[in-house]
């Protein structure tokens, strides 16, 4: 897949991958065997028929492709981004044991941006079934079980605490591995399902769970606030100036955009020399991110 070259992508936070074109979705779709016992599928969280799908792209039947994905997954241009595809589907595919395996995400994010682009047909929902079912919590869990219970027919609700809705996907995840016009666009999808958000609604200070339940009418509650606290070390000096969680770093850059001061009210300052503790996904977008707000080294430390 095309991407910016390092020396360019250090100094801009727009999407590092550019994406397939469709001659070069069609060549990746053909490097599939269509093996009759898949390893992909049960490699995959939500079981995507992933042969069915990859078979589509090859002969050029995009859209049917995107509603082969779409039985399972609500949120494909996201999943094609940042879903961990090497430790899971692709982790499974033969090729992978002689060479490279098929690169799944990014054939499941060309079908998704093909589809935004061309138009989004909605899916025949279920008859209504009167029941009303809230959500808290507008992350990937929540418009994930939004979706599917507004396909099945029930009236859902959607409770989120901040003024945007994605949670991890926007606060957490930068521009340049998933630009927010993907997630906005997700959640348009999910609107027009008929799904309603209530944005900035936290719930225990606005309502409870039992008022939800007793006095809104809900049938059922789905919990979905994610793991939005940062951890600490409790070591000596980490409330000093100049050390942030990478909650409060990651919010910073994506949420509030500090890396477009001054046209966005948020600066950040950190210096010339970043250490970043820890050596997971959170811990390499914090890394990146920092070199592309000018840092001169940046240093992973890592047990």
């Amino acid at each position: 897949m095309p991407k910016q070259k390092p020396e360019v992508r250090r100094h801009n936070f727009n999407e590092v991958a550019l994406g397939y074109t469709e001659e070069q979705a069609i060549e990746e779709a053909s490097r599939c065997l269509q093996c009759p016992k898949p390893q992909c599928v049960p490699g995959c969280p939500v079981e995507i028929d992933i042969p069915a799908f990859i078979k589509l792209i090859r002969e050029g039947k995009f859209d049917e492709a995107i509603k082969k994905i779409k039985e399972k997954n609500s949120l494909p241009a996201i999943c094609g981004r940042v879903c961990p595809q090497e430790e899971q589907c692709q982790m499974n595919c033969v090729l992978g044991k002689v060479g490279d395996p098929v690169n799944i995400g990014r054939l499941e994010r060309f079908v998704a941006d093909w589809e935004r682009q061309k138009g989004i047909t909605l899916p025949e929902k279920a008859p209504l079934t009167g029941k009303k079912v809230a959500i808290i919590g507008a992350g990937p869990a929540g418009l994930t079980a939004a979706a599917d219970l507004a396909k099945l027919g029930h009236e859902v609700v959607i409770f989120e605490a901040l003024h945007l809705p994605g949670g991890v996907l926007v606060y957490g995840i930068p521009e340049f591995r998933l630009p927010k016009s993907i997630v906005q666009a997700e959640v348009d999808y999910i609107r027009k399902l008929g799904v309603e958000l209530r944005l900035g609604y936290l719930i225990g200070r606005i309502h409870t769970i039992p008022e939800l339940l007793k006095d809104e009418g809900f049938d059922a509650v789905f919990i979905g606030t994610g793991a939005g606290l940062p951890q600490f070390l409790g070591v000596p000096g980490e409330n000093l100036g100049g050390i942030y969680s990478a909650n409060e770093f990651l919010i910073r850059v994506n949420l509030m955009k500090s890396y477009a001061f001054p046209v966005y009210d948020t600066p950040i300052r950190i210096g010339k020399h970043v250490a970043v503790i820890g050596g997971g996904n959170v811990a390499m977008d914090s890394a990146r991110s920092a070199l592309r707000l000018g840092a001169e080294e940046v240093c992973i430390v890592y047990r």
